[in-house]
Parts: C-alpha cells; structure tokens; sequence
C-alpha cells in the first residue's frame, strides 16, 4: 500500500509550542469510502488559532488529542474520487489534515476557481482569513465614512485585509503591527492612514492617541493584550470592538487578570463583540465575489509567506509568535500535476 506523511500532536505545550509537540510519522495513504474524495495537499495554511486546539479540554473547547494529527485549511488536488461532485485533477480547499493526502466527505470540500487568482489565495485572501476579515469589519465593526479604525496585527492575513477594506469605505485606517518594514507595508503599499511599531514604542497608549486624534469608531483586536488595553481609553462613544484573536494571550500560562477597563464601556456605551467566521457560512460566496473584484482591480493587495517542504509545516507555525510572516502564512507541500 502506498505511503504518506502526517504531523501529530506529540504533546501539548506549556507556553510557547516548540518542535517536542509535534511528531513526524508515515503512515498508510488512506483510501476513500463511499462520497469520499482522496486529496493530495497542495498547501497547507498555518493560523493562531490553533494554538488553541493544543491545549486540553478544560482550556479549549475543541481540542486536538494528542497523538492524533492536526487539522489544517488545505488547498489541494483530489487524487481519487467516490463522488459525484468532483474529479481526479479537480483543486479543492477544506478543513483536512496536517498531511500530504488526507480523505474527506465530498461535503467537507469547495471546489477552488482559479480565474478568481491564484490556488493559494483560497487559505487567504480568498478564502477563511479574508471572509473574516470582510464580515468581521463590515457586520461587526458596522464602519461609517470618517470613522477612525484601528487594527492590530495588521500585517497580518485577516488584519492587513480589515484595513484596505475600511480604507475602501472612506474611514481613517491606523494599525499596528512589530516591525519597520511591516509600518512601511501598511502605509506605503496598502494605503493605511498610520502605524504604530509597538515593538520600538516606548508609550503605546500616548502613540495611539497621538496616531487617533478624533478617538477611535471601530477597533479590530487580533491581539488582545498591551494593545487593546492602549486602544480602550481612546473608543468614542457608541464605538465598536470586533474580536477576532487574542494572539498576545495565547502561550500565556496562566489565565490574566481581567477584563480589565470595562468602565470605559459604561461610559462611550461601547459595543464589544467576538466574532467567528463559521457563523458567516451561508454569507462566504457574497464576500468572496466582492473581494475577488478589489484584488483584480488591485483595490486590495496581499502578500503570501511561503515555507517550502510538508517537514516545514511546524516551523512555518512557530513563526506566527514570533512575528515572522508578512500577510499570510503557508506551507507549500506539493506541485501541481500539469
């Protein structure tokens, strides 16, 4: 029987992950059943959250078990196929495995259209992070024309899409973001009124007053932390806070005092609300037509981290906490047969 490959959780981590948590094994390539389709990973999306699924059942509510592998959004090839919908040669993007093949439903998958950009795009701009950047900012955060807007980890996959997309809508874009060439992105190439490097910021709640000096309509939080705690003073009244992540917090040991600041809430009446992009999924094809169209007439541009090698896969992950990636972070694990 033919082989594959796939990354296990070896063991959950205590803080930070590290490569011990993660386990490279050979297995059997699975075969599929009845309305199953074989796919072979093209490449493979790495995300905060999952960060998350790492930790037990009484930290997450839906963890990983450890010895079993990883789930990944993966664009990929379908190999063989026990289904109606799709075919050998037919790309397809889901929710599968940390593996170079994987089975899954036929219902579990969507079949990726390459005239919409390149099959990467569908694990970022075009896919998960920009439907919920799109929703999150445009429900959620309910923008109007001279809002000021702040996001934080706005170099990143879902933040650097929230700010072109309010930028799109007539407000003032300020992000944050932990490098030079990260603040230069955002400003020179993407269009953002302001940035603020908090890595090399010696008062962040002075540089985000002094960034938002009409106070702040919508915040976008991916990160949660010395950010959010800067931005808070600042929300006007009736702002809205759009919860997307909490990357600050999430190798955090223990859980932080908190929440912290609320009477600031009781004062602007302020909205605060988490979001998921599942509860958008009947909504996923209305954001991706309309950002489709601001990436061909270069409305909004993105950038793609891409690690080469399946045996990458946890080091392009640990890169996320250490701010690495510009734009969306991926693991290129095969080729395309032509």
């Amino acid at each position: 029987m033919a082989e594959t490959r796939q990354w296990q959780l070896a063991s959950r981590p205590v803080g930070e992950p590290t490569m011990e948590n993660f386990e490279l094994v050979t297995v059997d390539r699975p075969e599929p059943g009845h309305d199953e389709v074989l796919v072979e990973t093209l490449y493979q999306s790495v995300d905060p959250y999952m960060r998350g699924r790492m930790r037990d059942a009484e930290s997450y509510a839906e963890p990983w078990d450890v010895g079993d592998p990883m789930k990944a959004g993966v664009v990929g090839e379908v190999v063989a196929s026990n289904a109606d919908e799709f075919e050998a040669g037919d790309v397809v993007t889901g929710d599968l495995l940390w593996a170079e093949h994987a089975v899954a439903d036929a219902d579990e998958l969507q079949r990726v259209n390459p005239d919409l950009g390149p099959i990467s795009t569908a694990l970022g701009v075009l896919g998960m992070p920009g439907v919920t950047a799109y929703w999150g900012l445009l429900d959620v955060g309910d923008p109007n024309p001279g809002d000021t807007v702040v996001v934080s980890a706005a170099a990143g996959a879902v933040g650097s899409v929230v700010g072109q997309l309010a930028r799109i809508n007539g407000t003032r874009v300020v992000g944050t973001a932990g490098s030079e060439e990260k603040v230069d992105w955002l400003t020179d190439e993407l269009g953002f009124d302001a940035a603020i490097n908090y890595k090399q910021t010696d008062d962040l709640s002075t540089a985000v007053a002094e960034a938002c000096p009409d106070g702040v309509d919508v915040y976008f939080d991916n990160v949660g932390g010395p950010i959010t705690d800067a931005v808070w003073p600042q929300l006007n009244d009736f702002a809205r806070v759009a919860v997307c992540g909490q990357i600050a917090l999430y190798n955090a040991t223990e859980v932080p005092t908190g929440p912290r600041k609320l009477a600031q809430l009781i004062q602007t009446r302020a909205k605060v609300e988490g979001l998921l992009v599942s509860d958008y999924q009947d909504r996923w094809g209305e954001a991706l037509q309309r950002l489709s169209r601001f990436v061909r007439e270069d409305e909004i541009r993105y950038r793609e981290n891409v690690v080469d090698g399946f045996e990458n896969a946890p080091d392009a992950f640990l890169g996320l906490f250490e701010g690495e990636n510009i734009g969306k972070q991926l693991v290129k694990v095969s080729e395309r047969e032509a």
